[in-house]
């Protein structure tokens, strides 16, 4: 009689981006010529580097196959450091540096579906008046590692909204996103490099009973949860994610000041 299978897991973590400029720099966004889109501050660049060092193998018991990111500026960055810091194997270069980056080990594109939720209440976002992002593809994908670049990623949403989202429609949005690119490689362990406004509403809309009583009080930088589902039967694979763990979330019971 043959043994019964091991159960196999794809796991999927949702990352906020590192620490942005305008957060330290306040006059930046009046200089900008794109105020929406501020770069990571150094210690942005740091923070992301240490949660790729943080994320490797020898750390999850698990690999990291592709990191997937939101297309605004300091989310790939976020993700190129992460990616150094994932294939790194030496933690004393200062925390920008990596000694070992294997190309062949990790694949890296860009979503437009994972990026900030288009809704002026909750975000700080300044929006291009003529909803122009100037999202340029090619130049986003340069700043990734050398030979990272998947060239046959099609991304499950081709473009930005060109209208103001309600908060419901870019958590919807977030939410079937993040489950399209699950089901999309479901033998990867995938890093989604998203916004804080929607790393909080993904897990909120998608795991309400682990949210029951809870809020958020708020989500660090470099921030992140872990889900995981198992793929023996991939026709029964849809929504069968649970929470595994979560970092640099606040959770704060509802009746709490």
């Amino acid at each position: 009689m043959d043994a019964p299978s091991v159960p196999q897991h794809q796991h999927v973590i949702v990352l906020r981006h590192g620490d942005r400029l305008d957060d330290f720099l306040k006059s930046w966004t009046s200089k900008s010529a794109r105020p929406w889109d501020p770069p990571l501050h150094v210690d942005g660049h740091v923070r992301a580097f240490k949660t790729g060092l943080v994320l490797q193998p020898n750390r999850l018991n698990f690999r990291i196959h592709r990191v997937i990111s939101s297309p605004f500026l300091r989310c790939v960055e976020t993700a190129a450091h992460v990616i150094s810091g994932l294939c790194s194997v030496d933690e004393d270069s200062g925390g920008l540096s990596s000694t070992s980056l294997d190309p062949s080990k990790i694949k890296a594109s860009i979503e437009y579906g994972l990026c900030e939720i288009l809704h002026r209440k909750p975000n700080r976002l300044n929006f291009p008046e003529d909803w122009d992002w100037g999202f340029n593809l090619s130049e986003l994908e340069q700043k990734l590692p050398a030979g990272t670049v998947d060239p046959e990623f099609k991304p499950v949403i081709p473009e930005l909204p060109k209208r103001e989202e309600e908060l419901s429609e870019g958590v919807d949005r977030f939410t079937r996103v993040t489950l399209a690119l699950a089901d999309k490689y479901p033998s990867e362990n995938l890093l989604l490099v998203t916004h804080g406004e929607g790393w909080g509403a993904g897990l909120r809309s998608v795991f309400p009973m682990f949210m029951k009583g809870m809020k958020l009080r708020d989500a660090d930088y470099c921030s992140r949860f872990e889900i995981r589902r198992e793929i023996n039967d991939i026709s029964r694979m849809a929504r069968k994610f649970s929470v595994v763990s979560y970092n640099g979330l606040t959770p704060m019971m509802k009746n709490d000041s």
